[in-house]
């Protein structure tokens, strides 16, 4: 686990524009949510997507970082994260998760949703209400004094007692001048251990759950995360800051 002192406080100003960075990037993710349509391949969805990062004069922060093709990932049903755009149709009843960053003044926001398309089965209605809420689970327990993994002990908590599971694989993260800053935030883990939390650090924070195991592998493409039995999942993720009162998604 890293400690505090290699966790980047950001100053008012840095602050100032990781706010403004998260406010394009809630509006990039709200237009796009909208433009979704039943029949689209992932590859549309990734050019609308970059279509809007363009028209808010920002950069894509995914596209050819470590060598990813796409300015979003785009994971269909068992596919947990780092889902690469192909001519792949989102059919009725698909969830779609849609993992997107940016860079605006040379600093980064990151966000993800699940989407349902059209009418979707019940239980997969519940997975999206399950995973969202245990976000905002985490969220709330990140507060100056809280220890980092406070965070990861509310989401999991919350998951399991619904019947479903957290990835441990991937996990949340600092963010700032780069995508990927200490800490790792993971979304599972006891209460009470890591960095206490304090005022100016920003993370991403991002619970990936699973309906059956929360065991991941990885497809022959080097990216694309499904499900280790094929039971579907689901991903949201919001950049949010400590303040002095309750944590601010930047998001939003």
């Amino acid at each position: 686990m890293n400690t505090t002192n290699q966790i980047k406080i950001k100053s008012p100003q840095e602050i100032k524009i990781l706010r403004e960075a998260g406010q394009i990037l809630a509006s990039v993710i709200k237009e796009l949510t909208c433009s979704l349509k039943i029949g689209m391949s992932t590859a549309q969805i990734d050019a609308v997507t970059e279509k809007l990062i363009k028209k808010n004069k920002v950069k894509p922060a995914f596209k050819g970082y470590r060598g990813y093709p796409a300015c979003a990932c785009v994971s269909v049903n068992d596919e947990v994260v780092h889902g690469i755009p192909s001519d792949r149709q989102v059919k009725e009843g698909d969830i779609v998760s849609i993992d997107v960053g940016i860079i605006y003044k040379d600093y980064y926001s990151d966000t993800a949703v699940t989407i349902g398309m059209g009418s979707i089965d019940p239980d997969l209605e519940k997975l999206l209400k399950v995973t969202e809420t245990a976000l905002h689970r985490g969220i709330a327990q990140a507060k100056a004094g809280n220890h980092l993994t406070d965070i990861s002990h509310a989401i999991q908590e919350y998951v399991e007692e619904q019947n479903y599971s957290v990835v441990r694989e991937f996990v949340g993260h600092g963010i700032g001048r780069k995508l990927h800053e200490a800490p790792e935030i993971p979304n599972f883990g006891p209460a009470k251990g890591g960095p206490i939390l304090q005022e100016g650090m920003v993370f991403a924070i991002e619970p990936m759950v699973n309906i059956g195991t929360w065991k991941t592998k990885i497809e022959n493409d080097g990216w694309t995360v499904v499900t280790a039995d094929g039971k579907y999942s689901a991903h949201f993720e919001h950049s949010i800051v400590i303040t002095k009162k309750k944590p601010e998604i930047l998001t939003k």
